[in-house]
């Protein structure tokens, strides 16, 4: 793919491929995993699932995404970065649209596992050329992260405008879900041709980026010392998932209609989208875990709202906070890495997060969902979330910056 020179990127320009970027992110997360959440009732419904097998759909998504996120490294030293972001949009497109076709379990367990793991191309890629753009701006660096890890927002927003019209236009028909899983391919399909126009202008690579093929076991030495923030991060994976496979479960139950529970997870996305420039400033005022340890506080009592309170504002409420905290964790290991660690080990610092998250998401949604099928239901499970990411929280608080 054609580059342009670093050198040429305005901060308008910066800002406008942080944007095309998020693209990459909106598919990735936005639309192959989270849409999941609006078709979990309906799916469950009409193939008769139990929690635990519902929560098994985005582990196994998890496990294809840290598969995904293990073979990076070795992807990255022989494979441009722009061409992964595209190439693994293509095929999580593909493999959210073969969702469509199939009603047994091990089969929809097959198709959410290789879009995990295309995702994880995707994410690791994206995240990577997110931060090369922050190099080269390093005043706006949080924004510019913030801007295209918050593209899942973008993401969700399309997911609640998409899955209930599909629904609704397919009553009626066998499996109606299907319909919702081809408009969210299709979906993705025309943001990955707008993230390929885009990365005709993407910067080349810094100087020293290559380095990371032979440094790998410094590198590795470098990322260990984030033990901490990673180990937050896996409270982190494994919370945040429960609240983002079952919350829509949860409000069905407490008799939401399909009008609100669309409102509910376009308010979530819009929060996502907005994060970006609220905790830009965070992300580049600290360099150890403390935005890691208070974003996961907060994501902590927003999971805990919902529970607590069935009323429509506290539910409404629980969705902003959340949609405005939880991509910024992400953003916050990507700033860690960032701040700490040379280019020539940020991939490897970036892969390294992203395979403890992984990690973290594979337990969550089962045993979330083993959880909600016992006393207590789905608030129970919550519950269990909301703790977990509170002590993430703990952890993530004890990691201080690396020695220069």
């Amino acid at each position: 793919m054609p580059r342009h020179d670093a050198a040429a990127i305005t901060p308008a320009r910066a800002l406008r491929l942080a944007l095309a970027l998020s693209m990459g992110a909106a598919v990735s997360l936005g639309i192959t995993r989270f849409s999941y959440g609006l078709l979990l009732p309906p799916m469950r419904a009409d193939l008769d699932w139990s929690y635990a097998l519902a929560g098994a759909m985005n582990t196994a998504n998890a496990a294809g995404y840290l598969v995904g996120a293990l073979m990076m490294p070795a992807l990255m030293r022989r494979i441009d970065h722009g061409r992964l972001l595209v190439g693994g949009c293509v095929l999580a497109s593909v493999f959210m649209a073969a969702s469509g076709f199939f009603t047994s379990a091990p089969a929809l367990l097959a198709q959410r596992l290789l879009a995990g793991l295309a995702s994880a191309w995707v994410f690791v890629a994206g995240g990577v050329l997110a931060a090369r753009l922050g190099a080269l701006q390093p005043a706006r660096m949080g924004l510019l992260l913030g801007l295209y890890y918050g593209g899942t927002g973008f993401g969700i927003i399309l997911s609640a405008l998409l899955v209930p019209p599909a629904l609704l236009a397919a009553a009626g028909r066998a499996h109606a879900w299907s319909w919702a899983w081809w408009a969210l391919a299709l979906a993705s399909i025309a943001a990955t041709v707008l993230l390929a126009v885009a990365m005709r202008a993407m910067p080349a690579g810094q100087p020293g980026a290559a380095a990371a093929t032979s440094e790998g076991a410094r590198a590795q030495a470098g990322v260990l010392r984030f033990g901490w923030a990673l180990a937050g991060y896996g409270c982190f994976g494994m919370g945040y998932i429960g609240y983002m496979t079952f919350v829509i479960a949860l409000l069905r139950e407490q008799g939401a209609s399909a009008g609100g529970v669309a409102a509910f997870y376009a308010l979530l996305g819009v929060a996502c989208v907005a994060s970006a420039r609220l905790w830009a400033g965070l992300l580049d005022r600290y360099r150890g875990g403390e935005p890691q340890a208070v974003l996961n506080m907060l994501l902590g009592g927003a999971t805990l709202l919902p529970v607590l309170s069935a009323a429509w504002p506290v539910t409404l409420l629980s969705g902003l906070l959340f949609g405005g905290v939880f991509l910024s964790v992400v953003a916050s290991t990507t700033a860690l890495v960032r701040h700490n660690l040379p280019p020539g080990r940020w991939a490897a610092g970036i892969s390294a997060f992203t395979i403890v998250f992984a990690l973290g998401q594979i337990v969550g949604p089962t045993v979330t969902g083993w959880i909600s099928d016992g006393p207590g239901g789905l608030a129970r499970g919550l519950v269990v979330s909301a703790v977990t990411l509170w002590a993430g929280a703990l952890l993530a608080w004890r990691q201080r910056p690396l020695p220069g």
